[in-house]
């Protein structure tokens, strides 16, 4: 893998890392979306992911990282981008409670090989 493409999923993990943070004290999608702030930050974070993963990210690192749900992932950044006001919340949160570490661990596992 070339050292852009170790960048790019970098950038990912620190992501990741930052919604982790973010979200660390939420129990429930009612104490997530309390803070408006972090709601924002949040997708912020979700739809740079998805940027980098569809725009960033050669398709050979995505084909040699198969686990990882590139086009759910893309899916969502293009949620978000099309239509803020419109975006689920139940999916925001099913996205950080349960796909986010998931993606975290995926990319934390690839790097250490680099």
């Amino acid at each position: 893998m070339d050292s852009k493409s170790i960048a790019v999923l970098k950038k990912m993990l620190q992501h990741t890392e930052s919604v982790l943070s973010y979200c660390a004290d939420c129990q429930t999608r009612e104490e997530f979306e309390s803070n408006q702030m972090r709601v924002e930050a949040t997708v912020f974070n979700l739809m740079q992911i998805g940027e980098l993963a569809k725009e960033s990210l050669d398709d050979e690192t995505k084909n040699q990282i198969i686990s990882i749900p590139w086009r759910q992932i893309y899916g969502l950044r293009n949620r978000i981008v099309h239509g803020y006001s419109g975006v689920n919340m139940q999916i925001v949160w099913d996205t950080v409670k349960d796909d986010i570490p998931a993606l975290r661990a995926e990319i934390r596992d690839y790097l250490s090989a680099f």
